[in-house]
């Protein structure tokens, strides 16, 4: 009995996760990878698209730089880009066009004024809201809840002979 509920958790589990997880082939704005999001005015950022379509002849584009080509490198084309000096502040779009084909990552990109933020590991005057504190706080107690039951369960079972 416990090895089939255990084999109806592990098929459960790993049918989540295959649903949940992102296709890796696929051609749409999630093949866009943008690091760091966040920069300054003349800044460098690196740019990855994941996608077999930018094996050759692929580019990035976007308001905050210009047209880049692409290197194919590994599975993955990337591009270093320099961000223009008369970039707005805000989001900004990135394109990458390969194959004949365009895919647009929205607000892939931020450019700020003056430097990034850094110091202190990071941290600013903003941070978790409440709802991000409520969401972990419930998490926190189902896990403590669900042990607890586990822990209950496994420890009446010893108690009768179960083992």
């Amino acid at each position: 009995m416990r090895t089939s509920r255990a084999l109806a958790v592990t098929v459960a589990a790993g049918a989540f996760i295959g649903l949940a997880a992102p296709s890796a082939s696929a051609w749409d704005g999630s093949a866009i990878t943008v690091s760091p999001t966040t920069t300054h005015r003349g800044g460098s950022v690196s740019v990855m698209v994941n996608a077999h379509e930018c094996r050759t002849n692929g580019h990035v584009s976007s308001s905050a730089f210009p047209n880049t080509p692409l290197r194919w490198n590994g599975g993955v084309a990337t591009a270093n880009v320099k961000i223009n000096h008369n970039a707005h502040i805000g989001s900004h779009n990135v394109t990458a066009t390969c194959g004949g084909s365009s895919v647009t990552k929205d607000a892939a990109l931020t450019v700020i004024h003056g430097g990034v933020r850094g110091g202190l590991g990071g941290s600013s005057s903003t941070g978790a809201t409440p709802t991000d504190v409520a969401i972990g706080g419930s998490l926190v107690a189902a896990a403590l809840a669900g042990g607890g039951v586990f822990w209950l369960r496994r420890r009446g079972e010893a108690k009768h002979g179960r083992a």
